[in-house]
């Protein structure tokens, strides 16, 4: 019998994906959620469990010998207790488990978020830590975790991704991609020259499993390698969507500055990492994955954006139906942003 993979929060967006690679390699895969995906292969097994659960994290390790650990709560859940308790109480849990059964190998999938606003790009692995908000904070915490079990014996690497895009993947995008189906404008803030840089969830799934077949800890930052600015993105998508939707420049201090206070008040989907990061520029220096690892980007911004926003479309009816799928397999509820699709629908050049 082949031996397990351990898949963390493999009912979420990128684990299902991942899982779904995992499967193509033939591999064996074993899942811990707390949810099941009606998406599940049926044989791929299920440890319906809470990372928070130090009992059920040793049951979904006992026997694998490699595990992928996705399980997070994002952004979007803006919950500063639960950040900690499954971000970084959870990670623990499994780092425990996995050295308690051996593991020989975890891939601990992080965040850019860690990074915060850095003071030059592109990031590189020289670029220090410096999270500015609870997400981050809590993922860069799961990081020094993963470096204290590898003290003591369990190879842990860490990959830190860019922000995620592909087929299925909704979320905040969720929202975009309805704006621009129905052909309302789509404010980006300033003059959207901010160089932004997103990563499709299919080349992060391989280097998660490339770095996995390669002993000794390491961290990667992984991100495409063709990407340009914030307004060139949403612009390249109006005109691939080809519906009449069109960038609409914002102010970005009083935009950012009104995405935060919506966004505590629960009037808009925002968390701090969205108002902060939206006007800024972020990409990494994926050398390091390329040399170590023989790694490289299949998909540029506009491909991976392009593929997102038809899945979306084929898809729009169910996007939102079901409300025990994880925060990136839904669209995000647009609370009062549905007000301002509906202004600027009608006023679509601002």
């Amino acid at each position: 019998m082949s031996e397990v993979v351990l898949v963390t929060g493999g009912s979420g967006y990128f684990g299902s994906l991942l899982m779904t690679q995992l499967l193509e390699e033939g591999r064996r895969v074993r899942v811990l959620d707390i949810h099941d995906a009606a998406d599940r292969a049926p044989d791929v097994e299920l440890v319906r469990g809470d990372i928070r659960d130090p009992d059920a994290c040793a049951r979904a390790a006992r026997g694998a010998t490699q595990v992928f650990h996705n399980v997070a709560q994002v952004p979007l859940a803006r919950d500063h207790q639960l950040f900690e308790e499954v971000n970084v109480t959870g990670t623990a849990n499994l780092l425990e488990a996995c050295l308690a059964a051996g593991v020989d190998k975890v891939v601990y999938t992080s965040s850019s978020a860690v990074f915060g606003v850095p003071d030059h790009n592109p990031v590189t692995r020289e670029t220090p830590a410096r999270p500015v908000e609870a997400y981050g904070r809590a993922k860069y915490d799961g990081e020094l975790l993963c470096l204290a079990a590898g003290t003591r014996g369990l190879d842990v690497s860490i990959i830190r991704p860019r922000t995620i895009l592909g087929h299925g993947r909704l979320g905040i995008f969720g929202i975009l991609f309805d704006w621009i189906a129905d052909g309302a404008a789509v404010p980006v803030l300033g003059d959207g020259s901010n160089i932004y840089q997103f990563v499709h969830a299919d080349d992060l799934a391989a280097a998660c499993i490339l770095a996995a077949g390669r002993p000794g800890g390491a961290t990667y930052n992984i991100g495409a390698e063709r990407f340009g600015t914030m307004a060139e993105a949403v612009g390249g998508l109006c005109d691939h969507a080809g519906t009449g939707a069109r960038v609409v420049h914002v102010p970005t201090r009083l935009t950012s500055a009104a995405m935060a206070v919506t966004g505590r008040l629960g009037l808009t989907p925002f968390g701090a990492y969205h108002w902060i990061m939206y006007s800024r520029s972020l990409w990494f220096d994926v050398t390091p994955a390329k040399e170590e690892l023989g790694w490289s980007a299949r998909w540029s911004n506009d491909e991976m954006f392009a593929d997102s926003y038809d899945w979306f479309l084929q898809h729009r009816q169910e996007a939102g139906a079901d409300a025990s799928a994880s925060a990136h397999r839904r669209s995000a509820r647009q609370g009062i942003l549905g007000a301002a699709k509906w202004v600027l629908s009608r006023h679509p050049h601002g």
